[in-house]
């Protein structure tokens, strides 16, 4: 078990079910998944997504799926079916091990860092941030890093506002900016 998960069912739950006066254990938020995913130029060349799924694999510990097109995009010269990205969805124990190596390692990395911003939620109790280069993860290795390359981390709560996500990620110790 992961240590974010102990501290959840042991601290977290109790005092959200406290503070919102939830009176089924059902209601009360919780993490449901974590997206990492990341868009390349369509212009990159081809082996652009076999290194950008290769750091992602690293950063996440499960294998990356390189995301296509669904349909035609004159401007951007997108076809229907052209690769545009790479995506993880984490769930359960490695969501749980992602999460604390990302809030208490890898945003101490990160330079002039005073905290993440709390307007990324999204009306829904989902929380989206990114991360403008990669080099702040253990995992990846700066010698093989060829191109930078930026994150977007989704959290997807159960809460049903934004108030409510807040309160669980910053009682699981996401340090919000004041």
């Amino acid at each position: 078990m992961p240590d974010v998960y102990k501290i959840y069912k042991t601290e977290v739950a109790p005092k959200l079910k406290e503070m919102r006066g939830y009176d089924n254990v059902m209601k009360i938020p919780r993490l449901s998944k974590i997206i990492v995913s990341t868009g390349i130029s369509t212009d990159a060349e081809r082996d652009a997504f076999n290194e950008a799924k290769k750091n992602i694999t690293a950063i996440t510990g499960q294998n990356g799926v390189i995301t296509k097109s669904r349909k035609n995009i004159s401007n951007f010269k997108l076809r229907k079916g052209q690769a545009v990205g790479v995506r993880v969805t984490l769930r359960n124990h490695r969501m749980y091990d992602f999460y604390d190596r990302f809030v208490h390692f890898v945003l101490a990395q990160v330079r002039d860092f005073r905290g993440v911003p709390s307007k990324g939620f999204d009306g829904s109790g989902n929380y989206n941030m990114g991360l403008t280069d990669i080099s702040v993860f253990s995992e990846i290795d700066l010698d093989k890093l060829k191109r930078p390359m930026g994150l977007n981390i989704c959290f997807v709560t159960t809460a049903e506002t934004d108030d409510e996500a807040l309160d669980l990620l910053t009682l699981l110790e996401m340090p919000f900016s004041k």
